[in-house]
């Protein structure tokens, strides 16, 4: 099979930000190539981009729906509108927590409480976050209605439910197309249903490091309270103090076109260069774009952490992909310019690469300051980027 792996591999600088935090408050962190270095979780990377809502954003490609990740999904989704269809509570608590045993596992039973307010008694949630695409959500409804319609009680609901998949078993959700949702397409889901779908992510993503040692420190803080200060008296009305990091920090994303392709289209894997391969051509747009222009939003009244990459690489072929992230094993030093030490470093790694290797990927490069020292091509805008990478999944590159 041709073209079958895109990398993205991306610097990009944060000054005075406190990004991604663990559960003490502080900077994660991780030891490589014997020093601390700053990182940012890939989770919290994936967030960010899934999430994000602006122009370009994956959430409003026409004719896809993102996924809802949720303990309330079945709730909100199943249970609420059958309560405003008006039919009997109990009948459709209990058929929904019975669909819930049977979609999910016993795992992620129902949890079932009751609500002081009186629009809402009943109010069913998974034991944990559950990921369920809108498609999966609406046949669930409708499979709840229809049984709600069958049963006289609500002792016969879980007999019902079994019924009902052994009798419907050919039409399950694993029919549906895009069951799970766009962002499950990309980033995978793990389930253990055998009514579920389970889906294998197609975009990897690495957590993000600097490629220098950590660079951080303290930062004491205080408020001042306004009232007080009016009366003349000295002092604060709060004192505290926070971690703040700055750093170039490398990333790392991998997209396997055949996954990805396969996921968005319900094909299999080895037939996906017959799919229609628009959607993926227009995520792969839309990610590129995202991954170079959107932050981590942490902190964002106190330390403004938007930047843009300093440098996308793009990297497209046949072969096994492989991590940068060894350019930097030596921590980069910091003087007398940080970029251009990285780029330098960059740069030499991937000559060795190509001398020990082979040159077996198509490249293309953006990135502000002196190109040369990557070693890999002129630099090109981030649009020019993105469309020769949409094209390449195409497979007109």
């Amino acid at each position: 099979m041709k073209n079958e792996f895109l990398q993205i591999h991306t610097l990009i600088s944060y000054p005075a930000v406190l990004l991604n935090r663990d559960d003490a408050g502080f900077a994660k962190r991780i030891t490589f190539g014997g020093v601390s270095r700053t990182r940012i979780s890939s989770q919290c990377l994936k967030r960010h981009w899934r999430t994000y809502s602006g122009k370009g954003s994956l959430g409003h490609i026409e004719g896809t729906e993102m996924s809802i990740r949720s303990r309330m999904s079945f709730n909100e989704f199943v249970l609420k509108p059958l309560l405003e269809e008006s039919i009997n509570e109990s009948h459709a608590a209990a058929v929904v927590q019975a669909l819930m045993a049977k979609v999910l596992g016993e795992s992620k039973k129902a949890e079932k409480s009751r609500s002081e307010s009186t629009e809402e008694s009943v109010i069913l949630q998974t034991s944990q976050v559950t990921v369920l695409g809108r498609p999966e959500l609406r046949f669930l409804l409708d499979t709840a209605r229809d049984i709600c319609i069958e049963i006289d009680n609500e002792k016969e609901a879980k007999k019902a439910v079994e019924d009902h998949f052994k009798k419907e078993s050919g039409k399950n959700l694993k029919g549906l197309r895009q069951a799970a949702g766009l962002d499950a397409a990309m980033f995978g889901r793990m389930v253990t249903s055998d009514i579920l779908s389970r889906g294998d992510a197609a975009i990897h993503v690495a957590h993000a490091f600097t490629v220098h040692c950590e660079s951080s420190e303290s930062d004491y803080f205080s408020a001042v309270d306004d009232l007080i200060a009016a009366e003349g008296e000295l002092g604060s009305g709060h004192i505290n103090s926070v971690e703040l990091n700055s750093g170039l920090y490398y990333g790392y994303v991998v997209i396997d076109m055949p996954l990805l392709v396969s996921n968005l289209e319900g094909c299999d894997r080895k037939d996906w260069t017959k799919a229609d391969r628009s959607l993926a051509a227009e995520i792969v747009r839309r990610l590129i774009s995202i991954i170079a222009t959107v932050s981590p939003g942490a902190k964002l009244g106190s330390t403004a952490p938007h930047s843009y990459a300093q440098m996308v690489l793009l990297e497209a072929g046949e072969v096994q992909p492989r991590t940068l992230a060894n350019a930097f094993l030596e921590p980069v030093s910091e003087t007398p310019n940080l970029l251009e030490n990285a780029y330098s470093a960059l740069g030499r790694h991937i000559s060795e690469l190509d001398h020990a290797y082979g040159e077996n990927t198509d490249r293309r490069l953006m990135c502000l300051g002196p190109a040369e020292l990557l070693k890999v091509g002129d630099s090109y805008t981030l649009d020019e980027l993105t469309s020769w990478a949409a094209d390449w999944t195409m497979g007109s590159k």
